[in-house]
């Protein structure tokens, strides 16, 4: 008997996806509920599960194919595995491949799709490398750690009969080689919508520097005792998620959004964090900010970074939001602009702390220094309102003690 695999509903206002990878092959054996497929939408990788147990039957679609919710996009047959593929007889799978089939079948959790593609990409068998991820998981730092500790090691002598590599789309120019990648969806996505932000909105930007001694001392003595009682090491994110609250109450056109004629205020503060995910930036959301502790705060901004690696976050996760902060210090940024995640109307960017001269009391110093920026949608905050509450953030760092004081 033939049974249907659906695209799953996807959340709320998306309708289709796109087919980013097969984890089975027709012939291959599925339990009930194992991914078989991932599919990429606008925001993140959702994997397809089987319906029930059986053996991989045809495909209704192939990598790169758009598909509806609802769509059949494979089937599964009745039967143990026994029943070889409608194809050709598959060849002997790589033994990247063969690594993955092997590893997936002696540990109950299955790598992740980006996971799975790094370690087939970069040909790494996965029982070889020790994982960091909770539980002990591979991550995809992992395997690009292993592939770089791979071509530095001395290559291997060839086998007498080497199989054939992959085709790559690959355009020769005079000895020079050019590489054509199909967009991700999520890629396009996030063209699609930071054009559609400069295009829409007033966008502008305005700078203030932090000095960030006072945070530094703070989290310098207080660091092991936070992580020992909380878990979570106490880092700056969870410093500038506070401040930024008392700058969207003070002036909440910062915290609402145009939606046609109307501007709609909230009186909750949901911050969209951006991480690194291994096909782009992704703004999960730590919600009720204005009500988490610092630990809150920097426990789901942990398990967002984690979840955003191992290509786990959910559509729920990246919904919502009413205030972006983005963090390009850690890749060394001096000073950005940055766009705003619509519909929200403004977002803080953070940047890297040098030892700057200051002048303090009449005498030049050395301090540590950030410059931050805020960028805002000039159609619906002032100029004047965009200053303040950067520099309520300003005066929040440069003094926590206003964090407990709620000023």
């Amino acid at each position: 008997m033939s049974h249907e695999v659906k695209v799953p509903t996807l959340g709320e206002s998306v309708t289709e996806a796109t087919i980013g990878e097969w984890l089975k092959q027709p012939g291959d054996p599925v339990a009930a509920d194992e991914p078989i497929a991932s599919l990429e939408t606008d925001k993140v990788a959702v994997e397809v599960p089987a319906p029930v147990a059986g053996v991989m039957g045809d495909f209704k679609a192939q990598v790169g194919d758009t598909v509806n919710v609802g769509a059949v996009i494979a089937t599964i047959e009745d039967g143990t595995g026994s029943k070889p593929a409608p194809a050709a007889a598959k060849a002997e799978p790589a033994p990247a491949a063969a690594a993955v089939v092997a590893a997936e079948a002696s540990d109950p959790t299955t790598l992740s799709p980006a996971v799975r593609r790094a370690v087939l990409e970069h040909g790494i068998d996965p029982s070889t490398v020790k994982g960091t991820g909770k539980d002990g998981r591979l991550t995809k730092e992992d395997v690009l750690a292993a592939a770089e500790a791979k071509k530095s090691a001395p290559a291997a002598p060839a086998p007498a009969a080497a199989s054939a590599p992959v085709a790559v789309p690959v355009v020769s120019l005079g000895g020079r080689k050019e590489e054509r990648v199909r967009m991700t969806r999520l890629r396009q996505t996030i063209a699609k919508r930071l054009k559609s932000a400069q295009e829409t909105a007033a966008l502008l930007t305005t700078f203030n520097d932090v000095d960030m001694s006072a945070v530094i001392a703070a989290r310098d003595q207080y660091k092991d005792l936070f992580e020992k009682k909380h878990g979570v090491r106490l880092g700056f994110m969870g410093f500038f998620a506070k401040a930024a609250c008392l700058a969207l109450k003070d002036i909440p056109s910062v915290n609402a959004r145009i939606e046609g004629d109307e501007i709609v205020y909230h009186d909750y503060v949901d911050i969209s964090v951006a991480v690194s995910a291994p096909n782009g930036l992704v703004v999960p959301v730590v919600r009720d900010c204005d009500r988490l502790s610092f630990a809150g705060i920097e426990k789901a901004i942990g398990d967002y970074g984690r979840r955003a690696r191992e290509g786990q976050l959910t559509m729920e996760d990246m919904a919502g939001g009413t205030f972006t902060i983005s963090n390009g210090g850690v890749f060394g940024s001096l000073m950005s602009t940055p766009i705003i995640n619509p519909p929200q109307s403004a977002v803080l960017g953070l940047h890297r702390i040098d030892d700057r001269p200051v002048v303090r009391n009449g005498e030049i110093v050395i301090r540590p220094m950030m410059y931050i920026a805020l960028s805002y949608d000039h159609r619906l905050i002032d100029g004047r309102e965009a200053v303040t509450a950067l520099k309520i953030i300003k005066e929040a760092i440069e003094d926590p003690t206003r964090l407990l004081i709620d000023l």
